[in-house]
């Protein structure tokens, strides 16, 4: 059966004013029902908006870091009425976010409704260019990269060029801006015990600021609400670098490192795949770039399941975006079930602008 708008935000104004212990939710109540009548829709308070977006993260069921779910900062950004406005906003959320390498998790909040739309999967990427059967950069940006060059955009066709923020507003042409240099931080790798690791030239930027998909808070959407925590090491290491339609490198790092490849049954792949990973932590710690390995954050996700109980909740999860993409067995993660059921508030995934027939 479904809700009405009146009913799901009924559901989450009681779960807010509830879990706060909060007095006034009938006057509430009774102001939003009115609203709805009058206008077929309502507006968060900025405090409704900040706890809506802590519970979306907290209900996420793919994401194995929820234990910091109520450390979320929120950048209520919802008066921006034009694509240079949400251009600098998004640049005081790369700003405030990155820190200086401390990350802060942090979400910045445009309108309800699908009105501003911005067409990066993050809001720092690197682009992708297909020359015949190679590709320069990052596979999975190359059908963006292409708009950004039809829109008049041009990279330096390396495999780090940084591309551009693209956001469009009530489905008109989209405008490209780009992000300051000084704002984006990148790591250099290197390996603690390897120097010919660096004969590699890779490197990746600090902070992994997720814009494509859309919150959902008590009936109102958000199309555009960019978010971020700090990075698990496997996400750089074990699987930007490492997948064979990502950067695909393995056997580059293995041929530098002196790793054996004729035989698959040397595991040259897993030797390749540690060593990478032990580099991407080492260069991210060395950088005072905050980072978290997988077992450390495995370890995190149990302690958020405990607390989730004390309080009476039960945790759901996607156990297949839970386990770690490297040594998944050695976490406890890896021998749990979960329910995956989806509550509200959440994010979900929604086609890029550029998908959309």
């Amino acid at each position: 059966m479904v809700s009405t708008m009146e009913e799901v935000a009924i559901d989450y104004l009681t779960q807010y004013y509830t879990e706060n212990d909060l007095s006034g939710l009938d006057y509430r109540i009774d102001e939003v029902r009115k609203m709805i009548k009058q206008t077929g829709t309502y507006f968060h308070t900025h405090e409704e908006l900040a706890y809506g977006a802590k519970l979306a993260w907290r209900n996420s069921n793919r994401c194995i870091g929820r234990l910091f779910w109520e450390r979320l900062n929120i950048l209520d950004e919802r008066s921006v009425s034009s694509e240079e406005e949400v251009a600098h906003a998004l640049f005081r959320h790369i700003e405030y976010a990155t820190n200086g390498g401390k990350v802060i998790p942090t979400i910045t909040v445009f309108e309800q409704g699908s009105r501003i739309r911005i067409w990066n999967h993050q809001l720092i990427r690197y682009a992708g260019y297909q020359h015949a059967e190679k590709v320069i950069g990052d596979p999975a940006s190359i059908e963006l990269t292409r708009i950004c060059e039809q829109l008049g955009w041009q990279g330096g066709g390396t495999d780090f060029d940084l591309l551009p923020l693209v956001i469009s507003i009530d489905g008109k042409e989209p405008i490209w801006f780009q992000i300051p240099d000084d704002l984006i931080m990148e790591v250099e790798l290197k390996h603690p015990k390897y120097a010919a690791f660096e004969q590699l030239r890779l490197k990746w930027y600090a902070v992994p600021i997720i814009s494509d998909m859309r919150m959902e808070i008590g009936g109102l959407t958000y199309f555009s609400a960019p978010f971020n925590g700090w990075y698990m090491g496997t996400e750089i290491g074990a699987r930007n670098f490492a997948d064979e339609f990502r950067y695909n490198r393995l056997k580059q790092i293995a041929d530098v490192l002196g790793i054996e490849t004729k035989k698959e049954s040397s595991l040259w792949r897993d030797e390749a795949l540690v060593e990478l990973n032990r580099a991407v932590l080492h260069s991210f710690q060395s950088a005072n770039v905050s980072i978290v390995d997988h077992h450390t954050a495995a370890k995190q996700f149990q302690q958020f399941m405990k607390t989730e109980e004390i309080q009476g909740r039960k945790t759901t999860g996607d156990w297949t975006w839970l386990i770690p993409p490297m040594s998944p067995a050695q976490t406890r993660v890896f021998h749990q079930s979960f329910e995956n059921e989806w509550h509200s508030p959440n994010f979900f995934y929604e086609k890029a602008p550029y998908k959309v027939e």
